[in-house]
């Protein structure tokens, strides 16, 4: 078995204001990287668009008809200082969410072991109701709910290391004991949310906040600490990633300070993990990662240990 590469030129379509740290160079640096000889082997899926039925999974319909309304014809419209919406956003966060639905697919239908979604916007700060921090719709939790509600699974997991805490999946599985959410974000930091105590409703919740300045040692220990025993302790019949790059040391957003092989380090780990729970079914989305190199190596670092673990 092996990786499938699920993405789309309509999440191209989606542009900021200039200077907005989110842009489709993005998603174009890490397309590159992905070209290498190393990826030939790449199961390369366009992602379809979600229908109205997964995002509202996670989302109420007023959420969606909202941003529908709002969405401009041209120009930008302005949800709040960080997320904007351009006439090509809907289509593309649409494809987004769909690229993890179809991972979803794919894996459970075992066409292949595991799968990277290589897609813009990001999804992990929107919240049930409310579009923020460059996110509109819930992309891991749209395809965790799939897993749940269209292939009958009674538990998966998430974990999540961009970063910026992801109060947005923490928002939107609050009250689902179904789905264990783990975080490492840095604290303080932009959303403010992820601390210890931000447990869930049913204690499925593990945020794990590293202080600025720390690195590989830190991250590794939160997570043989109290990530990946909280996961076991799941039995989860699928991990999901929420794969942000910008706990890099050169990210300018933050001040983490990890580098390529740590990202290479907690993919193997989750591999491992899923590979003994679970047939080893991952589905990994991007989430953040702003300096272009480094956002580039470190997806590729990720995606190679898809790759080599795909067929253990």
């Amino acid at each position: 078995m092996t990786t499938a590469l699920i993405t789309h030129s309509d999440c191209l379509g989606h542009v900021n204001p200039p200077g907005h740290p989110e842009q489709v160079a993005r998603l174009q640096a890490i397309l590159g990287a992905l070209e290498a000889e190393p990826f030939a082997n790449l199961v390369r899926v366009e992602a379809p668009l979600a229908e109205d039925a997964a995002i509202l999974r996670a989302h109420p319909a007023k959420h969606l008809a909202r941003l529908e309304a709002v969405a401009p014809a041209r120009g930008f419209a302005t949800i709040d200082g960080d997320t904007f919406l351009c006439p090509g956003t809907l289509t593309a966060a649409r494809r987004a969410a769909g690229a993890v639905v179809r991972a979803v697919d794919m894996v459970m239908a075992g066409e292949v072991r595991n799968a990277f979604c290589a897609v813009r916007p990001p999804g992990h700060h929107a919240e049930t109701a409310t579009a923020m921090g460059f996110c509109f719709f819930g992309n891991v939790v749209i395809g965790a709910r799939h897993a749940l509600e269209a292939h009958g699974l009674e538990r998966v997991a998430i974990v999540d290391f961009d970063v910026h805490h992801g109060n947005g999946t923490q928002d939107l599985v609050w009250d689902d004991a179904r789905i264990c959410f783990a975080s490492t974000h840095q604290m303080p930091l932009y959303p403010g949310t992820g601390a210890r105590d931000e447990t869930g409703a049913f204690g499925q919740i593990v945020n794990v906040p590293l202080p600025a300045g720390a690195g590989g040692g830190a991250f590794r220990a939160g997570l043989l600490g109290r990530v990946l025993p909280a996961i076991e302790a799941h039995a989860p019949e699928m991990i999901l990633i929420s794969a942000g790059f910008d706990a890099h040391a050169r990210d300018p957003l933050a001040n983490l300070q990890l580098v390529e092989a740590d990202f290479a380090w907690v993919t193997e780990r989750l591999c491992e993990l899923a590979n003994r729970m679970c047939g080893g079914r991952i589905v990994s989305t991007l989430e953040g990662g702003y300096d272009l190199s480094a956002l580039a190596a470190s997806a590729a670092a990720h995606v190679k240990v898809l790759m080599e673990r795909a067929y253990g």
